[in-house]
């Protein structure tokens, strides 16, 4: 009884989830959880090989996957993901949106050039994705978006200026396409984690930084990637976030409700 009722508040079965960005860390995670709550997730990224690798492993677990190339930063490539998902399935339930890149570039040595780099991966990436994908949830009679965003939506981050700005700006998008789109019945929230580095990024982590990091984080610790599926299945469910868009949660082991 208990594991049915929990399906029934927040399985996904039989429903579409695409994840661009999946063949990341974090939206590898993300991958792995639709699916075992029952989604067939469409594993979206350029990288070919890590997304097939995904979709294995996926499979291997009994979960329904596919993989699909795109450029984020590309309305042409964004718009032929979606035809590929619509042609395959007839439907897209619900979308995330996870790419993104950073830099510890001193804010005064911030080039033009590389402000554009992270403003196009981070915050166009999530803006095209939503404004192509967004008409056939309105069509198909509703939806669900979410948006990865981080805890430097609410706080400022030293080291990651422009990071921490697309991301801001990404809070802000998602509020303002949520009351948009409400009333077409689309749900659209925030998914803002904490820290939760790959090992490429703990090894450029130094002792200084992230005893900085463990001194804001009451837990004490980084985020495991799986720990984001829960406020994720939260988020996307038609059932258990059925009256929740608009909003961000944050998965940070304390480190937004830090002071002193």
């Amino acid at each position: 009884m208990t594991s049915e009722y929990l399906q029934k508040q927040f399985g996904l079965d039989g429903q579409v989830s695409v994840v661009i960005g999946g063949t990341g860390v974090i939206g590898g995670a993300l991958c792995d959880g639709l699916a075992q709550a029952g989604a067939h997730v469409v594993v979206a990224g350029r990288s070919e090989e890590r997304g097939q690798a995904r979709v294995q492993a996926i499979e291997k677990l009994g979960g329904k996957a596919s993989f699909s190339s795109v450029d984020a930063t590309s309305r042409e490539s964004l718009q032929q993901l979606l035809d590929t998902v619509i042609g395959e399935h007839g439907r897209v339930d619900s979308l995330i949106n996870g790419t993104g890149v950073n830099s510890a570039t001193p804010y005064l040595e911030i080039t033009d050039e590389e402000l554009q780099r992270i403003f196009d991966a981070n915050f166009m990436g999530t803006h095209l994705a939503c404004q192509i994908f967004i008409p056939q949830m309105v069509k198909q009679g509703g939806g669900s978006i979410l948006n990865i965003g981080s805890v430097t939506c609410f706080l400022p981050l030293s080291r990651v200026y422009m990071y921490a700005a697309t991301k801001a700006a990404i809070l802000n998008l998602t509020q303002n396409t949520a009351r948009e789109f409400a009333p077409q019945k689309i749900r659209i929230n925030c998914l803002c984690p904490g820290f939760f580095p790959a090992e490429q990024n703990r090894k450029i982590l130094s002792p200084e930084r992230t005893e900085s990091i463990m001194r804001h984080t009451p837990m004490d610790r980084f985020g495991l990637p799986e720990e984001l599926v829960g406020a994720a299945l939260l988020l996307l469910s038609p059932k258990a976030g059925s009256f929740i868009t608009g909003t961000a949660i944050y998965v940070d082991g304390g480190f937004t409700a830090m002071t002193i």
